[in-house]
């Protein structure tokens, strides 16, 4: 029998005398059916559907193909399967698991796909605050924010005694000529400085800003709105504010002293601060030069600045000698001995220095889920892009956090849950009674999607 030839197919080396070929002619198979599960956690958690109800959208409803609770759904699930791009949505739009993962599995039009374009998308991500005459949709900004926190809120059968908000602000570089680019020295590029606020692993604000700014610029505003959202459902918790020395600030130590709300924030060395623990410097220098090991000791004092405080505040110093040099830390605090934090080594060793997992989140956030795509001409616009990325990552982070605690998987960052259990091959075949997604056989990893999946229906079912 002749060798059938079709120029469609990739040729690849023989195997076995048996000639090897490819070809994107499958048919209704796909690469992510692992979209399934975040379908699920999104049920359980209800965030795109309340994500959906912060837009407004005045298009003709004669002419709608694609609803807003889809357009949010397929952009958010595409962001948390890796699709960062809008063009890419012209070939996902037919993909059949995407298209059951947001509720339509048929076009309305013969001329349409069940999933919308880049062009319908790209609608959405331009929304502006008010509809307009080219903007037919548009999103409140307000809402969202307070959707974030209500989200944090609802993950909690009860209030806890204490909580820990990380604040940092990090670069989001931009090579275009956005609204608000500003040259920053620090980071030695143009960019903006987005301010986040986290507690745990879960995300409470994402804040984009200009980089032209001081890094605490705006979070007396986010700390106080969050705060007072916090406090209506949570009156008796105590809140700890925590952050590095880019926020240790008058304005927000003095606002969260009147407020009733502790912090614990690094403190940037100066001649003054190291000459108070120059007696404990030199004891660690002798230790350190002795063992050959790193040594360290630990110093309390009250402490002002000659200008900028309003008040004598509670310092811990840590003077440390390492690889032959000092290295003095300081941290202030509102935190007292009679409420439970009298060790000053403690204090920084567990609990401040604990907040570099806050840097680990925002890795997850702009490496995995694109949060620093911010490449569209309006900062509004880039917000909202941020906003739906950062919804990506609260949903992803559900999955880790109410289906996979019991597997490998549970400390797995957003990119290996991604890698490891959404891109799975399944083909699809759809009848009159069901779908039915056959997903490879030789997936690695089946019993932890089975294991996700139980987790996931039963807290759908209670």
């Amino acid at each position: 029998m002749p060798t059938e030839c079709n120029s469609e197919l990739l040729q690849f080396p023989a195997v076995e005398k048996k000639a090897v070929v490819a070809g994107f002619d499958g048919g209704k198979i796909t690469s992510d059916a692992g979209i399934l599960l975040l379908g699920q956690a999104d049920r359980v958690i209800g965030m795109t559907k309340r994500l959906a109800g912060c837009f407004s959208d005045t298009r003709d409803v004669r002419f709608i193909e694609h609803t807003v609770t889809t357009l949010v759904r397929q952009r958010v699930f595409g962001i948390a399967l890796g699709y960062e791009d809008l063009n890419d949505h012209d070939e996902l739009r037919h993909d059949p698991v995407l298209a059951t993962a947001i509720g339509k599995i048929e076009a309305n039009r013969k001329d349409c796909a069940p999933a919308a374009g880049k062009s319908t998308l790209n609608r959405l991500e331009l929304s502006q605050a008010m509809p307009t005459r080219y903007h037919k949709i548009a999103h409140n900004a307000e809402a969202i924010e307070h959707l974030l926190v209500d989200l944090f809120l609802e993950s909690h059968k009860k209030a806890p005694e204490e909580i820990i908000l990380d604040l940092d602000a990090t670069d989001d570089p931009i090579h275009g000529h956005q609204e608000g680019r500003f040259f920053h020295g620090y980071y030695d590029c143009y960019c903006y400085l987005p301010l986040y606020i986290f507690c745990g692993d879960q995300l409470l604000a994402s804040k984009l800003r200009v980089s032209n700014i001081d890094g605490a610029a705006g979070a007396v505003e986010e700390v106080q709105r969050i705060i007072e959202q916090l406090r209506k459902a949570w009156p008796k918790t105590r809140i700890i504010l925590r952050a590095d020395g880019g926020f240790c600030r008058e304005p927000l130590m003095a606002w969260c002293e009147t407020n009733n709300v502790h912090y614990l924030f690094g403190l940037a060395k100066n001649a003054r601060l190291v000459k108070q623990i120059g007696k404990q410097l030199a004891a660690a220098c002798t230790e350190s030069k002795k063992t050959g090991q790193p040594a360290r000791r630990f110093k309390e004092f009250m402490w002002t600045t000659q200008k900028s405080w309003s008040r004598r505040r509670r310092v811990v110093g840590k003077a440390e000698w390492t690889q032959g040099e000092a290295n003095p830390r300081f941290i202030v605090t509102s935190l007292t001995k009679t409420e439970g934090y009298g060790d000053g080594q403690a204090l920084y060793e567990k609990i401040y220095c604990a907040r570099g997992e806050m840097e680990n989140r925002i890795k997850e956030c702009q490496m995995d889920l694109f949060a620093d795509r911010t490449s569209t001409a309006t900062l509004q616009a880039n917000q909202l892009r941020l906003w739906l990325a950062s919804m990506a990552y609260v949903l992803v982070e559900s999955v880790r956090r109410l289906a996979l605690g019991a597997t490998q998987l549970a400390q797995a960052t957003c990119g290996t849950i991604r890698r490891k259990l959404f891109k799975i091959g399944a083909l699809v075949t759809i009848s009159v009674r069901r779908i039915k997604i056959a997903c490879a056989t030789a997936c690695p990893y089946k019993h932890v999607f089975a294991t996700a999946h139980a987790a996931l229906a039963a807290q759908n079912s209670s």
